[in-house]
């Protein structure tokens, strides 16, 4: 028995130096805010000496459209939709909570209704009053989330390949996503985090692997050991989410503009028909050949689309009812 309490004290210091060994560091604050956070970023304040890394790009007195990356994203996906948009329009993204350069949130509150009040607070601090509000996979819930709760804010809604429809989703279309919801492996995975798992993630979610470079790799692997965002994610996995319910998507009266890749493994394209069933006023954009992020993985087509839908929504928001066009 003696022997036996020898060996597994043996192993247990093994597994534990081989721990440290293998444990990444978190990244340099100054070095990541120096590569990731350069002009046009800036740090707002948004109360209760919140700061929340933004971009807010195009005309101000055009109209606005908000848009809310992923789990364990960035605002740097939306870099080409940025580009094509901001010409027309006042174009404004964030790093959410627990994510990116603004860090995990002080009151370490990850729910749904955490993250949109986090929209109230950005807008406000940026003095938009109404906008468009777009969001891809937890970025979607989190703005069908404020569509259900502030409609008279928003003059359109976007769900790009979103979460929140109760359809099962797959669990294994992203590994890094089916490790943190592990518990205790999830600790684990986090503080050891090998750059390979991320590159692996990354590919699992799309189909056009040309956007899996080196430096999207890159940006995902360091901006998720910025201090604290690893304590955050696994945080956030252990928060409760519920799915929406048909009777909270149908009271939504927002125009909406559903997207998706025919070929996302994390969440299935039935998804989509789950919400066009349901919104009152939903107009669907498909992409064949393409996964979890259409608007990297088909960034000209997927902007188009989008621009194509904002110029009749908005032109609309703007005709009188009575249909005399003044």
């Amino acid at each position: 028995m003696k022997w036996f309490w020898r060996i597994l004290g043996a192993l247990a210091l093994v597994l534990l130096a081989a721990f440290f060994i293998l444990r990444v560091p978190d990244t340099d604050p100054a070095e990541m805010q120096a590569k990731y956070g350069a002009a046009p970023s800036r740090m707002l304040a948004v109360g209760d000496g919140r700061q929340v890394h933004v971009r807010d790009e195009g005309p101000r007195d055009a109209p606005a459209i908000v848009l809310l990356h992923g789990s364990n994203a960035d605002l740097h996906t939306w870099q080409a939709w940025t580009d094509a948009l901001s010409a027309d329009y006042r174009v404004v993204r964030f790093d959410q909570r627990g994510h990116g350069l603004t860090g995990p949130a002080a009151d370490a509150d990850y729910s749904i209704e955490a993250f949109a009040g986090d929209i109230d607070a950005v807008v406000d601090a940026l003095g938009v009053e109404r906008f468009v509000l777009a969001g891809n996979s937890m970025g979607g819930a989190i703005a069908m989330q404020y569509a259900i709760a502030s409609p008279e804010r928003l003059d359109g809604l976007v769900l790009v390949d979103a979460s929140g429809a109760p359809i099962e989703r797959n669990a294994d279309g992203n590994i890094a996503f089916k490790l943190a919801a592990m518990p205790g492996v999830g600790s684990v995975m986090s503080q050891v985090l090998p750059r390979s798992l991320v590159e692996r993630s990354l590919s699992q979610s799309v189909s056009n692997q040309k956007i899996v470079t080196g430096e999207a790799v890159d940006r995902y692997w360091e901006l998720a050991r910025y201090p604290g965002n690893r304590d955050a994610t696994r945080a956030r996995f252990s928060t409760p989410r519920s799915a929406f319910s048909a009777e909270q998507v149908a009271q939504t009266d927002v125009p909406t503009l559903v997207m998706w890749g025919e070929e996302d493994k994390l969440i299935p394209y039935e998804a989509a028909g789950w919400y066009m069933d349901h919104l009152p006023d939903a107009t669907l954009a498909a992409y064949p050949g393409i996964g979890h992020l259409p608007m990297e993985e088909a960034p000209e087509r997927s902007a188009a689309d989008l621009q194509q839908w904002l110029a009749r929504t908005l032109s609309s928001r703007d005709t009188p009812q009575d249909g005399t066009g003044v």
